[in-house]
């Protein structure tokens, strides 16, 4: 029998909260919406705990680098609250990522994984220019596979996704399923990540789940505009979208998109499917041995 799992994606908006409270309030709201829809694994976006700092005085608030290090003491009840709630309803569950001071004093993209049996985190590998340069944001630990009770899932940090060798080390370690939290504030940022999404399940024959931020939060410096739709991507091939979108929001309404992915049918397309994307892939090495030639044909 076809081993099936019922995901629920984010379209996750930055808000403002008044007291920590709040923002529990929020995640358990959420929580509770894709539970009752049946879903098994949830996926929540890149920087969306990014709205904490709603919490801070207006003058750090404002400051790209005072913010970072005033979350900090937020940063364990922020990870407690979803642990708690992926434990409560026994699901798995991507929290939004967070900013994480490191003992070095360098700050990653750190997104957490949270299981019923545990929790562990996947860090953002490259950085973009906004990170690395005004924002101060460094690259974290190694990539990671996660054996869960939903299956074996990668994590690729919004950009990271734009790097398919991040994708087939993860794909050739086991992952069946890559996660793509992101957050992005032009349509052209949204429109890198959901191609490159789909491009990753079309090149290793997985499942992509991608969950945005979306939405304005005038008030932050960080995370200001919003813009994706979250959706769920397959391999165009037999018993999948001929587009390979098995759901994709229409429009920005903040909720959930539910998908029910048949994993089973997922793997046999490697044996069978119209194409043979993820063994061929060594067929490009054989290939790139010869030397590129250069032709004029002027």
């Amino acid at each position: 029998m076809a081993r099936t799992l019922e995901v629920a994606t984010a379209q996750y908006p930055i808000d403002t909260f008044c007291a920590f409270a709040d923002f529990q309030a929020k995640a358990a709201r959420w929580v509770q919406d894709a539970v009752n829809h049946g879903s098994q694994l949830l996926v929540l976006p890149e920087y969306g705990s990014m709205e904490l700092a709603s919490l801070l005085p207006e003058p750090i608030r404002d400051d790209l680098h005072a913010q970072v290090s005033a979350l900090q003491p937020m940063r364990d009840d922020v990870v407690d609250t979803w642990r708690d709630l992926a434990r409560r309803h026994g699901i798995t569950l991507l929290a939004p990522s967070i900013p994480w001071q490191l003992d070095d004093g360098r700050f990653v993209n750190r997104a957490w994984l949270c299981t019923p049996a545990g929790i562990d985190f996947q860090d953002k590998q490259i950085m973009t220019r906004f990170e690395n340069g005004p924002w101060g944001i460094s690259p974290g630990q190694d990539l990671k596979v996660f054996d869960t009770s939903a299956g074996r899932i990668g994590i690729l940090i919004c950009y990271d996704s734009e790097f398919p060798l991040l994708a087939r080390a993860l794909v050739e370690a086991g992952a069946e399923l890559l996660l793509v939290p992101s957050c992005t504030d032009t349509d052209a940022g949204y429109h890198r990540v959901r191609w490159c999404a789909q491009a990753r399940a079309i090149e290793q024959q997985v499942a992509v789940i991608h969950s945005p931020t979306i939405g304005e939060a005038l008030w932050s410096p960080a995370v200001d505009i919003n813009i994706g739709r979250a959706a769920v991507y397959t391999p165009c091939d037999h018993g999948f979208p001929p587009d390979g979108v098995l759901t994709r929001a229409g429009d920005s309404t903040p909720g959930w998109q539910f998908a029910r992915l048949d994993l089973e049918a997922i793997r046999e397309l490697r044996h069978s499917g119209q194409v043979n994307n993820h063994d061929d892939w060594a067929l490009q090495h054989e290939r790139l041995d010869r030397a590129v030639k250069r032709q004029s044909l002027r």
